[in-house]
């Protein structure tokens, strides 16, 4: 799920095209402690919870609702990153149209925007983080 919504990104959002990573490139990013110096996006894993198992016979099914995150790692060089949230907010818009509505194939339901919050403004890089859910169905022959 989380590569698939890496290529999306990767190939939908204009301002992302070949930008957007999956977790492993955070904590590459995190070792050097330096973040991108262009906006960028990094999607985590955020997730999550099971439903009430259905009670068909011979078959155990059950809702699963995943959450993932899309981190957007702009630049901030003003002091309260009011010049990022002008730049930030359409690239917000974009990711939003970009994932919600859609699902990967093999699922169930498709994407809903969860929340946006300011996770950080620090050393002149801000990030937003988007979280978005989606529910599968676990079908398991009894």
């Amino acid at each position: 799920m989380i590569d698939a919504v890496t290529d999306r990104l990767n190939t939908q959002v204009t301002d992302l095209r070949g930008k957007a990573e999956t977790v492993a490139h955070l904590a590459d990013l995190m070792r050097s402690g330096r973040l991108p110096e262009n906006a960028s996006a990094i999607v985590v894993p955020l997730g999550f919870k099971g439903g009430k198992p259905g009670d068909a016979t011979g078959l155990f099914t059950q809702d699963i609702n995943e959450v993932i995150g899309v981190l957007l790692i702009t630049s901030a060089h003003d002091k309260a990153g009011r010049k990022a949230l002008k730049r930030i907010d359409p690239l917000i818009r974009e990711v939003v149209s970009t994932l919600a509505g859609w699902a990967p194939e093999d699922v169930t339901g498709v994407f809903q925007v969860e929340r946006g919050k300011l996770l950080s403004l620090h050393q002149g890089r801000m990030v937003f983080q988007i979280d978005f859910s989606i529910t599968d169905q676990l079908r398991i022959s009894a």
